[in-house]
């Protein structure tokens, strides 16, 4: 079961590497932030090279189209980090059980058991159940002079727009997810890792010449934040991929396995970024845990 301690890994990482998206957009923009994140990934897995050949064109095909659903994938992820709390992205990010354990379904032909069926079911309740949350108004009371009168503000907020922007990404991932399993029955974890982040940077470098985007190289090379987000970067996807090969692993609970960050991201809203509603949040998390948990040990 070595696979399932590399997805649980991947997800501790993906939970830190949304916190240090959200510190390093504090002094770079998104597009310097992604170029230079993705530039600097691309040369750690360089050492690679070596035992990255012997791809052949259709798989070639295959791995340009997977970088390209997360070129995409990424701009909406960090357009939604950098607008909204961490501890929301967090939650919102587990909509991609959903889409993943779909595609896994439909396209790959994996069977769900009934406790994975339940399993689905608590994440789906976890997510409506902070839905509903949001969608309520707040109370408090304001001292005014002569008595207390109960007020109303809106809970949490976020523009439509920005949750659009998350739930895309969510998708998309979903859609990377579901490509990785197929292309790890073709060639190794460093043939696809090396491939897949040189098109990364193909396709952003060419966005920024398209687009005319200015990109302040030297101040971006100077944010440390960057840096550690590259190195965890390779690592995770590293894992994951190694995970993809075993012949055991399935889409359906690598989706629910790598979950397991969203209890970081919302930590990190309480202790890093002083947000609030974190109880609800983690109650939600729980539900959606549990389902993650249950779908696992009764697969």
């Amino acid at each position: 079961m070595l696979w399932v301690w590399l997805v649980l890994l991947y997800g501790v990482i993906k939970g830190t590497r949304e916190i240090i998206k959200k510190k390093s957009m504090e002094k770079n923009t998104v597009l310097e932030v992604l170029f230079v994140y993705t530039l600097l990934s691309f040369l750690m897995v360089v050492p690679g090279v070596t035992k990255a050949g012997g791809v052949d064109a259709s798989t070639m095909v295959l791995i340009a189209l997977k970088s390209f659903v997360i070129f995409v994938a990424w701009i909406f992820s960090f357009k939604a980090i950098k607008k909204m709390p961490i501890s929301l992205y967090g939650l919102l990010d587990l909509s991609r059980v959903i889409f993943s354990t779909l595609m896994g379904v439909i396209f790959l032909r994996e069977g769900m058991t009934f406790w994975q069926t339940i399993g689905l079911v608590l994440v789906c309740a976890g997510l409506l159940l902070y839905r509903y949350q949001t969608g309520e108004k707040r109370t408090k009371k304001k001292a005014l002079a002569g008595g207390e009168v109960l007020t109303k503000e809106p809970a949490e907020r976020v523009e439509f727009k920005i949750v659009c922007f998350a739930l895309l990404s969510c998708l998309l991932n979903g859609v990377s997810g579901t490509m990785d399993k197929v292309l790890m029955l073709k060639i190794s974890s460093t043939q696809l890792q090396f491939w897949y982040m040189l098109f990364l940077v193909l396709y952003y470098l060419l966005y920024i010449i398209v687009t005319k985007t200015k990109i302040r190289l030297v101040s971006a090379l100077k944010n440390y934040w960057i840096w550690i987000l590259s190195l965890i970067f390779v690592i995770g996807d590293k894992a994951l991929f190694i995970a993809n090969q075993s012949p055991d692993s399935k889409v359906t609970i690598m989706t629910l396995l790598k979950q397991a960050g969203c209890i970081v991201t919302i930590l990190a809203g309480k202790f890093i970024f002083k947000e609030k509603n974190i109880g609800y949040k983690l109650f939600c998390a729980g539900v959606i845990i549990a389902g993650i948990v249950l779908s696992v040990a009764m697969k």
